[in-house]
Formats: C-alpha cells, sequence, structure tokens
C-alpha cells in the first residue's frame, strides 16, 4: 500500500503541511479549496484533479520537482504494475473529440516520461498545438493525419511516429468513426 502513488501524494501533502505548521484550514484558504477536500485528500480518501493538486503544492511553498521527486512508482524489486481500471483520464487540449488516457508518468534520468493512450473520433475539431516534448505515436486503430509545417504523415495502425512536438502540429482523424494511438512524451526539462 506505502508504493500506491496515491497514498504516497496523500502523505506528502500531510508530512509538507506539518513541517511548514500549516493549519487544515490555512491551506485550504490558500490553495482555494474547502478545509474538509484537503482533509479527505490527506486522509486518502478521495483523489485531487490536477488544477487541485497544484493549488495545493504551490499553497505549500513545494518546488513540484521536490514533491514529486521523492515519489516512487516501483515496488522493491523495480516492476511497476498499473491495472487497465486505474488509467486515469486527464485534458490537455480543450477540444470535444479528443481524450486522452494517462496510463502511467514516470521519471527516467531525471526527465518525466507520460504513458497516454488517445483516442480522437472523425470531424473533432482541432487546432495547431504544441507540447513541451518529443513524442512517440503508436497507430492501434484507424487512421489519423499529422500535419507538421507543410508536410502531411498519415498513420494506419501498426505504424510508429517520432517528432519534436515543441513545434505546432495537427492531428486529424481519417477513420470512418475514430482512431487509437499509445503516445509516449519526452519531456526534455523534466
Amino acid at each position: 500500500m506505502e508504493k500506491d502513488i496515491i497514498f504516497q501524494i496523500a502523505n506528502r501533502i500531510k508530512e509538507r503541511r506539518k513541517e511548514k505548521k500549516i493549519t487544515l484550514e490555512k491551506l485550504a484558504d490558500e490553495a482555494g479549496v474547502t478545509k474538509g477536500l484537503i482533509s479527505q485528500i490527506e486522509n486518502n480518501r478521495t483523489v485531487p484533479s490536477l488544477t487541485v493538486l497544484l493549488s495545493i503544492i504551490k499553497a505549500l511553498q513545494t518546488d513540484l520537482d521536490d514533491f514529486f521527486g521523492q515519489l516512487s512508482l516501483a515496488d522493491n524489486d523495480g516492476a511497476v504494475l498499473i491495472k487497465a481500471n486505474q488509467h486515469e483520464p486527464i485534458e490537455k487540449e480543450h477540444n470535444e473529440g479528443s481524450y486522452y488516457n494517462r496510463i502511467m508518468s514516470f521519471k527516467q534520468d531525471g526527465k518525466l516520461v507520460d504513458v497516454v493512450l488517445y483516442r480522437q473520433e472523425k470531424n473533432a475539431p482541432r487546432d495547431f498545438v504544441s507540447t513541451d516534448a518529443f513524442e512517440f505515436d503508436y497507430m492501434l486503430k484507424g487512421v489519423a493525419q499529422y500535419t507538421i509545417g507543410d508536410k502531411k504523415y498519415v498513420l494506419e495502425p501498426g505504424d510508429t511516429f517520432y517528432y519534436d512536438a515543441r513545434q505546432p502540429h495537427l492531428s486529424e482523424c481519417l477513420s470512418d468513426d475514430e482512431y487509437v494511438m499509445l503516445v509516449i512524451y519526452f519531456f526534455d526539462n523534466g
């Protein structure tokens, strides 16, 4: 249970709050949430959204690298198992018809790696986006087209695609319903 990442985050918040001698009420006020929510998070009864978690970390005046750097995803043997029902939906862009489901995130050699299952529906409205990472895509289902600059790349099931996602890029679904791909982000800044 101690290696469970949510449990570790809850404990880390409680430890930091107590180290800094901050009351539940003061932390809640600084983070813009209720005292009851902070208590539920610290006692592992609820999982904070990313926005709430970042607000709490900011209110604790704690560096993100310091907060997350001490968390461990691995068991004693170095293995990590995350069950399918533990994957979490995330919102990267506010586009209807585009869905991200985080499989796992971890640090390798001090750099953040984010593994996501991405699904895009046919005719989903998209804009050019950029991410502060290099991106590896493995197409699982359907057909997608990426536009980077004046070049277009068509991905079909089994295709792999690696590029500098810091460049503005656009993905479009060419399938009749949707496409699904495994996406691995390699963040340079950790």
